[in-house]
């Protein structure tokens, strides 16, 4: 599949130290394409309508006062809103490496809006216990399946050299889409309500990303999203058969790649983390804090937390592209793992609402950025082939493990959340995630072949140094996507201007 007319060409004046008129270029040169356009337009409708979708949902559970709410409820609410990729997540990698991805978000988004009204309607009538878990299991599960399918497809539509900066717009800017649809979420049912008829109402608000969704994909060509090599014999039994093999198939895509394991580990300290800081803060503002002037506990102050997490995610997409130029990715995920570790033992041990706002911005910026990270890595070194299924399997992973983690720390909270052990824990497990990460860098260096005199090293193996060395074709891509190779032909010997 060729590269349309208006795709972004490479310019071979950029370099790694353009400063900000270089960064203006390329942000200049994504929003100029309009298949990039589109799919950041899918992108951000699926996102808000999963961040009113799980506010709407968790405000139900959590902070409903005709329920009522422990730890341990707590943990399986979250359980029901992450655990559903890891059901569908094998099939999900098998299919989107297989079938046309455009009409896989076609009928994804139809079918998440039925779902959607179906579990509106169960929490509006009170329903609780298996019925409201299987319709929240159900629609995000389908939800994870567009997730993946969008980051698997941008390489489609952006070259390679500008992956980093359409991974920092994209990425951040979903994530803020989900923080601002959770914010609608609770400013709804502070107006309508917060008892079931309230959240019913709010839930079904989230039915308008649905409907973006399907739109938006509506706009792309056949085929214009991948993947490469699917044919016209691809069948549904097939893609089914494949399901078996994804899974490992995925571990061994992501295994051979340079940098992907070291960033893997580092994505999951962060979520091993962050699932105990979760807890500990949605526990804190239902019984643990009071109001702090303008600050607010309860669901408002969930809210404030929201935001405040969701500028650190604004803030990522600014620091990680500017921070990885300068020092590479390997490095950016070092200073992101020590400023986690002290922000939790600084801002999280007071337990206080501006402490805990300060905690909520910090780790949103850190999460952002490893994510940021480690999503490029997937998409520069694994190819089109097995992108999905290394989405699907990462994802996965790093949601069982968030699950685990809250699990886990629900067995140890008291019911105000009010616990230094815990916060402490969290600490040490991204003090931990980077020795973790060190030692798989110094194993992939070990493992790949010239490492040792320099020969094929790309930006993961700027190791500390402040001038990353320009990735070689070879590392960086074994086989990259047909959409973006022939516009990059005449550029391969040159130097990237995104080193991460």
């Amino acid at each position: 599949m060729s590269v349309p007319p208006s795709a972004p060409q490479q310019d071979a004046g950029s370099s790694v130290h353009g400063g900000q008129g270089t960064e203006r270029v390329r942000r200049r040169e994504l929003v100029a394409h309009p298949g990039f356009v589109r799919l950041l337009a899918v992108r951000l409708g699926a996102q808000w309508g999963d961040g009113v979708f799980q506010a709407a949902l968790g405000g139900a559970v959590l902070f409903n006062p005709e329920r009522q709410s422990d730890p341990v409820l707590v943990a399986m609410g979250l359980a029901v809103v992450l655990l559903p990729y890891s059901l569908v997540g094998p099939f999900a990698g098998a299919l989107l490496d297989r079938w046309d991805r455009r009409r896989v978000f076609v009928v994804a988004g139809v079918l998440k809006a039925l779902l959607t009204l179906a579990t509106a309607a169960v929490v509006a009538a009170g329903v609780t216990g298996a019925w409201l878990y299987l319709g929240a299991l159900a629609t995000i599960g389908v939800s994870r399946f567009v997730q993946a399918g969008l980051s698997a497809a941008l390489p489609h539509v952006v070259v390679p050299r500008r992956l980093v900066a359409a991974n920092s717009l994209v990425t951040t800017s979903g994530a803020v889409a989900a923080a601002v649809g959770a914010s609608c979420a609770f400013a709804l049912t502070g107006v309508i309500g917060t008892g079931d008829t309230g959240s019913g109402i709010a839930t079904a608000v989230s039915v308008v990303g649905s409907v973006v969704i399907v739109l938006v994909a509506l706009g792309f060509p056949r085929g214009a999203l991948g993947p490469d090599d699917a044919g016209p014999d691809e069948t549904a039994v097939r893609a089914v058969r494949a399901v078996a093999h994804g899974l490992a198939d995925g571990g061994r895509a992501a295994r051979a790649a340079p940098g992907v394991v070291a960033a893997f580990w580092a994505v999951a300290a962060h979520r091993l983390a962050f699932g105990i800081a979760t807890l500990v803060m949605l526990l804190l503002m239902r019984r643990g804090l009071t109001d702090w002037g303008a600050l607010h506990a309860g669901v408002a102050g969930l809210g404030e937390t929201v935001v405040a997490a969701a500028t650190g995610l604004g803030v990522a997409a600014l620091v990680t592209p500017w921070l990885t130029a300068r020092v590479g990715r390997p490095a950016t995920v070092r200073i992101m793992l020590v400023l986690a570790a002290a922000t939790l033992l600084v801002l999280g041990l007071p337990m206080t609402l501006p402490a805990l706002l300060g905690a909520s911005f910090l780790l949103g910026l850190v999460g952002q950025a490893i994510k940021l990270c480690s999503d490029a890595a997937v998409q520069r070194e694994v190819d089109d082939a097995h992108r999905g299924r290394v989405f699907a399997l990462s994802d996965t992973v790093f949601n069982v493990t968030y699950v685990l983690a809250v699990a886990l720390a629900a067995l140890f909270s008291p019911l105000d959340g009010r616990s230094v052990p815990l916060i402490s824990t969290a600490a040490a497990v991204y003090l931990l995630g980077l020795v973790v990460h060190e030692v798989a860098l110094r194993t992939t260096r070990r493992h790949t072949p010239g490492a040792g005199s320099g020969a094929g090293r790309g930006p993961d193996d700027a190791h500390g140094g402040s001038q990353p060395a320009a990735p070689s074709v070879t590392t960086t891509s074994a086989a990259p996507s047909r959409s973006t190779s022939e516009s990059s032909t005449s550029q391969r010997g040159e130097a990237t201007s995104d080193v991460v």
